[in-house]
């Protein structure tokens, strides 16, 4: 993977607006960020996807495990039921790492090499979805997508400066049940 210059931002979706929560405009977040504690404070500026406008969030607060937020200007339910289902991004310095150290961005893994034990390529990480128990590693092995779990014990290699992935030697991961 190659640095980036110093300074360059790139472009990252942190959620998308759901449902009004009560009549107060606070509003449910679908969160695609894995910091929402560092994207979603008050005062910080989100761009929206339908016409690049940008909201600024009000107040944030959990509610039985979802992110509630208020945007500034949008005072009530019907006003932001106009945000409803629209994406949200932020800017951010493209070298920048996760606050955990053996944490990565969605960004960082996608498009990295596969390779299996022995070094050789198999695949390239197409998506990482994220479930309860653990992420998913959606590895595109010749136009076949296999899933991978994101665990050290399947993946105990990750290095971004080469771009590559490498597999644990566990056999079954990427062929097809018979």
């Amino acid at each position: 993977m190659n640095g980036s210059p110093m300074g360059e931002l790139v472009e990252v979706r942190v959620g998308k607006v759901g449902r009004p929560h009560g009549l107060k405009g606070d509003v449910a977040i679908d969160l695609r960020t894995d910091e929402p504690g560092r994207r979603f404070t008050p005062g910080a500026k989100l761009t929206l996807d339908e016409g690049g406008k940008s909201v600024e969030v009000g107040s944030v607060k959990w509610h039985k495990g979802r992110l509630i937020v208020t945007f500034v200007g949008y005072p009530d339910r019907t006003a932001v039921e106009t945000l409803t289902g629209q994406w949200l991004s932020v800017k951010v310095p493209a070298d920048e790492r996760p606050s955990e150290p053996e944490e990565y961005f969605d960004r960082q893994l996608v498009g990295l090499a596969v390779l299996d034990h022995a070094g050789a390529r198999v695949g390239t990480v197409a998506e990482v979805q994220h479930m309860p128990a653990q992420d998913l590693l959606h590895v595109d092995v010749d136009g076949s997508i296999r899933l991978i779990p994101f665990v050290t014990a399947l993946v105990p290699e990750v290095d971004l400066a080469a771009g590559v992935i490498r597999l644990a030697d566990v056999g079954g991961l990427l062929e097809d049940d018979e």
